[in-house]
């Protein structure tokens, strides 16, 4: 099943020990880990994230909810990891053999999808039954109201966009498995199913994040008694607009994947600027909104404004993710007294540790930016 040089030079070192679908298995399973370890870390700041997402378990086991996770997370990980070795011992690095058997990792990802969705008693029911009736809600864009678990929608919303290649690829996986003649563990094929099918599903969570903005915009707009600093909705318009400037990026993508210049109307040259435009302004845009307004730091009124060295914390938090995981109320200093571009109040005592952060979203916000464009089949394929 070796010497087939076509297959040889489509499939890279990373793709013979990693394909596609272990890859999507691979992002989807280290999500719950990185669940857990969230739930762990508020854990011991004595946060109660149940309570903020309005989750309340029906067992009466007395672990705590992060180990709860890291236990659903090792089910997961056992048959991802059996499956793994399963396919090594029978491909044994052959790229021929690494596309005969791409039901191995076909069928992992199958049951990994049946096991979040088959009622099963013994395996966090209620919590799987909470997880499917929030994803059915927010899918067409829904939205539950502050006392019926808004954080905990909004926050599964978040968690899509940052899924939304994965979604794509799910489809690309599932779609060449499908096609006579395609292996869902050769070099994918984006262009599966058709030109526009990928860029539709990469657009569904943004839309999704998109109508819950706008559905707190009219709540209020609609409320007869707006509390103190609501303000007249701004601020979801605002971050509206942030996910909407997503669109443009992959649209453009799209076009330049099966460019042809009789129905377009645009020169490739002026196509690529376009993409490129709007892939800045989307990247720089969310890495503002992350800094300014989820975390609360100060960074760009002190940019822009360095004779006010030391600007007092402006309080605004973004609806969508409250500052609690980078900064708390745990450090506090007088109001004039903070170190540059962050706040009064902080949790890490070492600001480079902020500083750090702000660089890495920067860089994650631009790739993840590339990642929404489909026709960058060269940088898709760096999933390691």
């Amino acid at each position: 099943m070796d010497g087939d040089a076509t297959v040889e030079s489509e499939l890279g070192p990373f793709s013979l020990i990693l394909p596609l679908p272990y890859r999507i298995a691979f992002i989807l399973v280290l999500g719950v880990w990185a669940w857990g370890v969230n739930l762990h870390y508020l854990y011991l700041l004595k946060i109660d994230v149940p309570s903020l997402i309005k989750y309340s378990s029906r067992t009466s086991s007395p672990l705590p909810h992060y180990q709860r996770t890291y236990a659903l997370a090792t089910i997961v990980s056992a048959p991802l990891l059996i499956s793994l070795l399963f396919f090594w011992a029978l491909t044994r690095g052959h790229p021929s053999a690494v596309r005969a058997w791409d039901i191995i990792p076909q069928s992992y990802l199958f049951l990994l999808i049946l096991f979040f969705i088959l009622p099963y008693k013994r395996l966090s029911p209620h919590g799987r039954s909470r997880f499917l009736t929030t994803l059915k809600r927010i899918s067409v864009g829904g939205l539950a109201e502050t006392q019926d678990g808004k954080f905990g929608d909004i926050l599964l919303a978040d968690v899509l966009t940052s899924y939304a290649k994965v979604m794509g690829d799910l489809f690309v996986s599932l779609c060449m498995f499908l096609t006579a003649g395609k292996s869902s563990t050769d070099k994918p094929d984006r262009g599966c199913g058709g030109q526009y099918i990928v860029p539709v599903i990469i657009s569904i969570p943004s839309l999704i994040r998109l109508r819950q903005c706008l559905i707190e915009y009219m709540r209020v707009r609609n409320s007869p008694q707006k509390s103190a600093g609501q303000g007249w909705g701004g601020q979801h318009l605002a971050n509206a607009l942030k996910y909407s400037s997503a669109f443009p990026v992959i649209i453009l993508s799209a076009l330049q994947r099966g460019y042809d210049p009789n129905r377009i109307g645009l020169s490739q040259t002026g196509l690529y600027q376009l993409w490129l435009i709007s892939l800045f302004l989307n990247s720089f845009y969310s890495f503002y909104w992350d800094v300014a307004k989820d975390w609360d730091l100060t960074f760009f009124s002190s940019l822009f404004s360095p004779h006010n060295k030391n600007p007092p914390s402006h309080q605004i938090h973004s609806p969508s993710s409250p500052p609690l995981f980078l900064a708390s109320a745990h450090h506090t200093r007088h109001p004039n007294q903070h170190p540059w571009g962050l706040r009064r109040h902080t949790h890490f005592h070492t600001p480079q540790i902020y500083y750090t952060a702000i660089a890495i979203d920067l860089l994650l916000r631009c790739t993840w930016s590339l990642k929404l464009s489909p026709h960058l089949d060269h940088w898709n394929d760096l999933e390691g």
